[in-house]
């Protein structure tokens, strides 16, 4: 499959089995914790169909006037995928395999500020790979340190524009049908700014872990009002004997 424009013509190939992956390393220790957490939300939530995929650090392909282009995001969203898990073990080509990404997530850098980049000749900057070549419906790029999230939004015009959150400071993401914001808290040891999911009615997908504590708040609370409703009956039946009447067990 080929895409054509003035000055550059995209074809949809298979990465070649002999093709060497870059093998870079991620720019700090909090990115992978970050696209863990935005994955259990949506498995935990039943948002993960069978047929997406979320990578982190995966290769995303797409050949450009006849030279392979990969751009590996820090996390991704990507339904249905049309082929089995086998042949996107390595790496992924929309139109090819299935649908292009609906959501790409990149974590600002502290390096070359890359996540911008409109490089349009080979190799092609990442904002224009995703904007240009893949045209990604939403791009985002999230800063760690100031908790500062941008999603772009692929507009009539073919081009990204700067899309406003809503009150809550939340975007909605129309193809998965849910918000993305930022929550700061603690997660694994880790005290800082997170990208959270939450559903149209307004409520945050939980993790495991808040999965589990919410369960022990819960059994908590039915054993506190099991005590009320126990230490009421042996007042109740306090008072009865205290005038005379036995209750009858």
């Amino acid at each position: 499959m080929l895409a054509t424009s003035p000055n550059y013509t995209i074809t949809w190939e298979k990465l070649p089995d002999d093709f060497v992956l870059p093998d870079d390393p991620v720019d700090n220790i909090n990115q992978p914790a970050l696209a863990a957490a935005l994955t259990e939300g949506l498995q935990l939530a039943g948002k993960l169909p069978e047929t997406a995929l979320t990578p982190t650090n995966y290769g995303i392909c797409a050949t450009i006037n006849g030279k392979l282009a990969i751009k590996a995001p820090d996390w991704a969203y990507i339904h249905p995928i049309t082929v089995s898990r086998e042949e996107v073990f390595r790496s992924y080509t929309p139109h090819l395999q299935g649908n292009i990404p609906a959501l790409v997530l990149e974590f600002l850098s502290d390096t070359d500020g890359g996540e911008y980049s409109v490089k349009e000749t080979y190799p092609p900057g990442k904002f224009f790979f995703y904007e240009q070549v893949l045209k990604v419906p939403n791009y985002g790029i999230f800063d760690l340190q100031t908790g500062i999230l941008e999603l772009y939004r692929f507009g009539d015009n073919q081009r990204y524009w700067l899309e406003s959150a809503n009150e809550q400071g939340w975007f909605w993401i129309a193809e998965m049908q849910l918000f993305l914001g930022v929550w700061e808290g603690n997660r694994q040891n880790r005290q800082g700014y997170w990208l959270r999911w939450w559903d149209e009615q307004g409520n945050l997908l939980l993790w495991g872990a808040e999965r589990v504590e919410q369960e022990r708040q819960r059994v908590e609370q039915e054993r506190q009002r099991a005590d009320q409703e126990r230490q009421r009956a042996e007042k109740l039946i306090a008072q009865l004997r205290a005038a005379g009447i036995e209750p009858v067990e």
